[in-house]
């Protein structure tokens, strides 16, 4: 296919005291798959409110041209009648309902006096089978992995013969296998002249998947590439205005003493019995950075929410912190021991989106802001600056929601949340889903920062480069148990890998 499928032209949107975009160019080709990258607030997410309609005509400056007629849409509705459909990384399903129900959820065919149901499941079996998935529209949703329920979502842009879909950050939450279904359906989709706009902070998948690049930076159009004429290294210094030569700055330092010490600890799910992780030992000392690498399923969160007493569950075996036993049963055990646990998913587990930063910043250890039994608001907002600005948070006010923060902003502020209770121990998972590479740099040199001050980190990632990089040693995990451990010297991504799935049987080492 040849000529532009969209043209955005000088697209300009402010808000209350922050111009968001300035003057915004964005071309994209028919049938191609376009890349848009950019640091968080960047003004990426601005840029598709724009074009899905979230924004309306009037409320920015600059035109939108589909298909090179020009377009004013008031509405969402009018965007999707144009052809485009936006998938966010917030899921907009049911999960209650059936995938086949979510999968015409608010279309004609479910504004039916009398609902055919015969004719919806068929319909939803033939478009899932037009994409190679073999799941069972009369399923639940809500069984199913985020994963494919990601998937479900792309199903139902296409029943609305979506000429341009756009996808945020896709493969947030998806297995390997299942980027792999993604990454053939985004091909067969282009092949049928689907436009595809892609944003992504990974910048491996923008380099396998894409034609083209556009980056943004600070609300304004950088460049845009043809991916076959750039590097990852070319994408990160334009995003971020300046070279970054080492993505993992890890630092060269000494361990203390053993702090934590883990031996043949076991738990099962409280309801059905199950083990989900099985004679597990380890030890972690003070200023160590402790990897934990695995594939999806292997236990590695549930494993460090038992320890932090998250985890409905019965648990056996011995901890024991500064050579003491500690027995947690509830994670303000945990936090009285001196353990903070930095959750994977930040938006439901490590803050309260409409609570302002102030207020994020010391709910868990919220008696230090309360010397007479209430909290104090002045000696609040003194502590959150504190923790904000060693933390180097960006935001225009303390006052404001963390909801209006940037992923990376977000991430600091879950991490003051929890350095201010002290800990000896921080357990980190996923520490940089869905953050940009600068926000990413930011967050390792806090990392190496505590480190360096005595504190025991335990890092758990999906990211093999990211443990590489950053670890002083990798425990490898594989059905709930430690498979094995590697120096930062052994560790490779092969020999991971070989843990990882069972190719190597030997007996972990415990130091």
């Amino acid at each position: 296919m040849t000529g532009y499928a969209l043209q955005m032209e000088g697209i300009s949107k402010e808000f209350p005291g922050v111009k968001a975009l300035d003057s915004v160019t964005l071309s994209v080709n028919k049938g191609e798959i376009h890349a848009l990258c950019g640091e968080n607030g960047a003004g990426k997410s601005t840029l598709m409110k724009i074009l899905s309609g979230v924004y309306p005509s009037g409320s920015f400056d600059g035109k939108i041209v589909i298909n090179e007629r020009e377009v004013r849409f008031r509405n969402i509705k009018e965007s999707q009648e144009a052809g485009i459909a936006i998938i966010y990384q917030e899921l907009a399903l049911v999960p209650e309902m059936t995938v086949g129900e979510n999968i015409f959820l608010s279309s004609d065919l479910m504004r039916e006096k009398v609902l055919n149901w015969n004719k919806l499941y068929a319909e939803s079996k033939r478009w899932l089978d037009h994409i190679g998935l073999n799941i069972d529209p009369q399923r639940k949703l809500g069984d199913l992995t985020v994963g494919k329920q990601q998937l479900i979502e792309i199903v139902k842009a296409l029943t609305k013969n979506a000429e341009i879909l756009i996808l945020d950050e896709p493969t947030a939450a998806l297995t390997e296998s299942e980027v792999e279904v993604l990454v053939e359906i985004l091909k067969d989709l282009k092949s049928e002249g689907v436009t595809c706009i892609y944003i992504s902070h990974k910048l491996g998948e923008v380099m396998r998947l894409a034609d083209s690049v556009t980056v943004l930076r600070d609300g304004q159009t950088i460049d845009t590439f043809n991916v076959n004429e750039i590097t990852e290294d070319t994408i990160v210094s334009n995003m971020v205005g300046r070279s970054l030569t080492n993505y993992f700055p890890y630092e060269e330092h000494e361990t203390g003493e053993e702090i934590l010490s883990v031996k043949n600890y076991s738990f099962y799910n409280k309801s059905t019995d199950e083990t989900i992780a099985d004679n597990v030992s380890f030890t972690l000392r003070k200023g160590e950075i402790l990897g934990i690498s695995g594939l999806m399923g292997a236990g590695r969160s549930e494993l460090f929410i038992s320890l932090f007493g998250g985890y409905p569950g019965k648990a056996y075996g011995e901890v024991t912190i500064d050579g003491k036993p500690a027995v947690i049963k509830k994670p303000s055990d945990a936090i009285s021991a001196g353990l903070a646990y930095v959750s994977e998913d930040r938006k439901r587990y490590g803050l309260v989106i409409g609570m302002e930063i102030t207020k994020n910043s010391t709910l868990a250890a919220l008696k230090k802001v309360m010397p007479n039994g209430l909290i104090d608001a002045s000696l609040e907002l003194k502590s959150a600056e504190e923790m904000t600005n060693k933390l180097n948070l960006k935001a225009h006010s303390l006052e404001a929601k963390v909801e209006q923060l940037s992923g990376g902003n977000q991430q600091k502020v879950v991490l003051s949340k929890w350095l201010f209770t002290n800990p000896k121990i921080l357990i980190l998972d996923e520490p940089t889903r869905g953050i940009d590479v600068g926000a990413k740099n930011e967050i390792y040199k806090i990392i190496n920062e505590l480190s360096q001050q005595g504190v025991g980190i335990i890092m758990i990632s999906s990211e093999l480069p990211e443990i590489l990089g950053m670890s002083d040693r990798i425990l490898v995990m594989a059905d709930g148990t430690i498979s094995g451990e590697l120096s930062r010297e052994e560790a490779t991504e092969e020999n991971v890998m070989k843990l990882a799935t069972g190719g190597n049987n030997h007996e972990p080492i415990i130091n």
